[in-house]
């Protein structure tokens, strides 16, 4: 690909995206709530809850500095 200058809008779209990439691979491995088979949609948002909730508790997260 040839180099191309982005536009601000676009940079600031793609920092976005790799801080909510990393949020999330954080909740899938850490906070471990990926897991495809509950039985019950109850257990489900239990499972999710417990996990917002565990990372919500972490001392470093990831930010976008803007500005």
């Amino acid at each position: 690909m040839k180099n191309k200058l982005m536009l601000l809008q676009d940079k600031l779209f793609s920092r976005g995206r790799s801080i909510i990439e990393t949020i999330i691979d954080q909740l899938k491995n850490i906070s471990q709530i990926e897991h495809s088979r509950h039985r019950s949609p109850f257990n489900f948002c239990v499972n999710v809850l417990c996990g917002l909730i565990a990372y919500c508790h972490q001392p470093k997260k990831p930010s976008l500095n803007v500005g």
